[in-house]
């Protein structure tokens, strides 16, 4: 099918888990002809979900691409999970769609991630389309969850199909637009005939498309002003009129069906083509020059230079890594050399191809608004900016939210260290909300992500694909210890048994810091009685030293240590023996300077809706939390608080229960604090303890 670039339709499907995306977009590939058997979700055998996690969790987990040739149209459909633990793969794809539909569900109503999505949307400025699913459901209310579309999502959403019957005897959809009805056959085929519509319906349909026609008439002077006149509208202008309506965001057409069962679907293709735009329809994208940092601006143009953006990355057992991108301007042959702009060398367009789910369909070429893959890239991968050599562009990529849930892992087996650090390597390639890195103060790997179910994701990964079995705990929290008082110590570190000897002999004074401080070594040696070539053996090992902590082994910190007096011998001193004597000196004066254990506290921002603001302010509390205050934004709000870490380690599954979802935070490291002596008491009991197997 030869198309350009106003042929197109880059739609993404946003929704709720299990609203029925993936079963959405099954049906549109299976109505579409680019499928020949309708796939389930529960089956594990659809286009979309394709991924062994997938298959064996029945979520979308991956961001996923298919396409149909429809009406003389390239439709690209792009699904998208629902869960919020996938953020990643919502944040990046959404940025390379036209459009997106809202998949919403009939008996759910609008859930906390329709919302979520639905704002990302806004602020990328695309325009939407809601489906309301599963009508086929007990217990499901178009009009309910139509008025909660308009409530939560937008007041300019207006029904243009609405569903003939409801739960077992949901049989057709009647479009507004063309005051007609249209019956399916319930064998999930997707076979309808054209009726009249139903006469215990008539009222009400004429109700909703008179209030359909004014809402389209009101974004349109010339219209407006005929339709107060009386005048007939042909539907061609109402349509016409509709989708300018539709691009501008002043109206969000709401259509009826069930994915799974095939109802309602190819009225809401058809509506895909004549409503929402082509890549022609939307604005130029910016980017910026990559040496000079100058704005361009690219259109969806075949004569613009050619660009493209890379919005994800899959690692693929068979064929290995792929890399998806959305083409900005101008066309590209396959196997051509561009540049990558981001990491400034030459790439190989290898392999270039249109993805159908896992499938992939060899292209010859790439034009403005086609999203296609290429296969073991030399350099390529997320966020990566690719154009012609000679029309340089970076675009800009996507701010991911900071993790929130971590753990500390380690290889079961001693020789699979290696093995984990690949299998770390490439999760991180391809996800970019996953994060991996050593704790250099607890000794820690850590991973972390956006939620308890991404890290199982991958931790099945690393099991399944890399072969590497895991231990896995909660990771240990950093404290530190510090002094509240002051004290001298010696440190004598003699050994004169024939031959030669080691003679070191310090006293070091001990003094508290305000918090923050570190450690601070001032020497105050006079006479030579140390003489200067051992004073920084002395510091070194002090540094060394305060590593680790006399109440439980953290490192020491907010101290200042004064060296001011000693002794040394012609022959046996040493930097050894110096270096010893300061640890020796240390471990006693610090024992006597009041020691006590340090905790971190985490800056919090928990953003919620109303309802769950005292729950969570409780929740906080209980948590030794020191609440900060709470700002309003929008309908949200906004708690900042103090709270230690120690109390947050499980707080992203706390925060998802008390809000049923709708809550988010992030947190950063403040400072450190006194830990609670009832606290510190067990803390330092269990450091002991773990010393102590450690020694057997």
């Amino acid at each position: 099918m030869g198309y350009g670039p106003s042929d197109i339709r880059n739609v993404g499907l946003v929704a709720h888990g299990s609203a029925g995306k993936t079963s959405l977009a099954e049906a549109i590939l299976f109505n579409g002809g680019s499928i020949t058997r309708l796939g389930r979700v529960d089956d594990g055998n659809t286009v979309m979900d394709f991924d062994p996690d997938e298959i064996k969790r029945k979520i979308s987990i991956n961001a996923a691409v298919a396409f149909i040739d429809y009406r003389g149209k390239r439709i690209n459909i792009v699904d998208m999970p629902g869960y919020a633990d996938f953020v990643g793969e919502v944040l990046a794809p959404i940025r390379v769609c036209d459009s997106i539909i809202s998949v919403v569900c009939a008996v759910s109503g609008v859930e906390v991630n329709t919302e979520k999505t639905w704002e990302y949307a806004t602020e990328l400025g695309l325009p939407r389309m809601v489906f309301i699913n599963k009508l086929d459901r007990e217990r499901a209310d178009f009009y309910r969850v139509y008025e909660m579309v308009k409530d939560y999502l937008s007041r300019n959403a207006v029904p243009i199909t609405i569903p003939i019957g409801a739960e077992q005897s949901f049989t057709g959809v009647v479009d507004l637009l063309k005051e007609k009805a249209y019956i399916y056959e319930r064998d999930r085929s997707g076979k309808f005939r054209e009726d009249k519509i139903p006469a215990d319906m008539e009222k009400r349909v004429a109700e909703i498309r008179e209030m359909l026609i004014e809402k389209i008439v009101e974004t349109d002077e010339e219209l407006m002003e005929r339709y107060l006149e009386g005048s007939e509208i042909s539907p061609e202008e109402i349509t016409r009129a509709m989708r300018k309506a539709v691009l501008s965001g002043e109206v969000v057409p709401v259509l009826a069906g069930s994915a799974s069962e095939n109802i309602g679907i190819r009225q809401l293709m058809d509506y895909i083509v004549d409503l929402l735009p082509s890549p022609s329809d939307r604005p130029p994208v910016k980017g910026s020059h990559p040496d000079t940092g100058e704005e361009i601006l690219r259109s969806p143009s075949p004569s613009d230079p050619f660009s493209a953006w890379v919005f994800k990355v899959a690692l693929d057992p068979y064929v290995g890594k792929l890399v998806y991108m959305r083409v900005w301007s101008g066309e590209v042959a396959a196997d051509s050399n561009v540049l990558n702009s981001t990491k400034k060398e030459e790439e190989r367009l290898s392999n270039l191809s249109y993805p159908m789910g896992k499938s992939l369909i060899k292209a010859d070429k790439a034009i403005a608004g086609d999203i296609v893959v290429i296969a073991k890239p030399k350099v390529s991968g997320f966020g990566d900016t690719l154009c012609a050599k000679d029309a340089p562009i970076v675009f800009p990529s996507v701010k991911f939210p900071e993790p929130v849930y971590f753990l500390a892992i380690e290889p079961k087996t001693k020789g699979d260290e290696d093995r984990l650090s690949n299998a770390l390597q490439r999760l991180m390639e391809a996800d970019p909300t996953f994060k991996s890195y050593k704790n250099v103060e607890t000794g820690d790997t850590v991973i972390a992500g956006m939620g308890d179910i991404h890290l199982d994701v991958a931790i099945d990964r690393m099991k399944t694909r890399y072969n590497v079995d895991l231990n896995v705990r909660m990771p240990k929290i950093p404290y530190r210890e510090t002094i509240k008082g002051r004290s001298k110590a010696e440190g004598k570190y003699v050994k004169q048994s024939g031959g030669r000897g080691q003679y070191g002999w310090v006293w070091i004074e001990y003094e508290p810091l305000p918090r923050g401080s570190g450690f601070q070594f001032e020497d105050r040696i006079v006479g030579g009685v140390v003489p200067k070539q051992y004073i920084p053996a002395v510091e070194k090992g002090l540094r060394e030293a305060m590593q680790k902590g006399v109440l439980a082994g953290y490192p020491t910190v907010d101290f200042k240590a004064i060296l001011y007096d000693g002794k040394y011998h012609e022959v046996d001193s040493s930097e050894m023996a110096f270096k010893i004597a300061a640890s020796l000196s240390f471990k006693k004066g610090i024992a006597e300077a009041n020691p006590v254990l340090l905790e971190p506290i985490m800056e919090v921002e928990v953003t919620v809706p109303e309802d769950y603001l005292g729950d969570v302010m409780g929740d906080l509390n209980s948590k030794r939390g020191r609440i900060l205050g709470i700002e309003s934004k929008g309908r949200l709000q906004v708690v900042k608080a103090l709270v230690p870490m120690a109390e947050m380690a499980r707080y992203a599954i706390t925060l998802r229960s008390i809000t049923s979802g709708r809550g988010s935070f992030r947190m950063s490291l403040s400072h450190y604090e006194e830990v609670p002596p009832e606290i510190a008491k067990r803390i330092i009991e269990e450091a002991q303890r773990e010393q102590e197997e450690e020694r057997k």
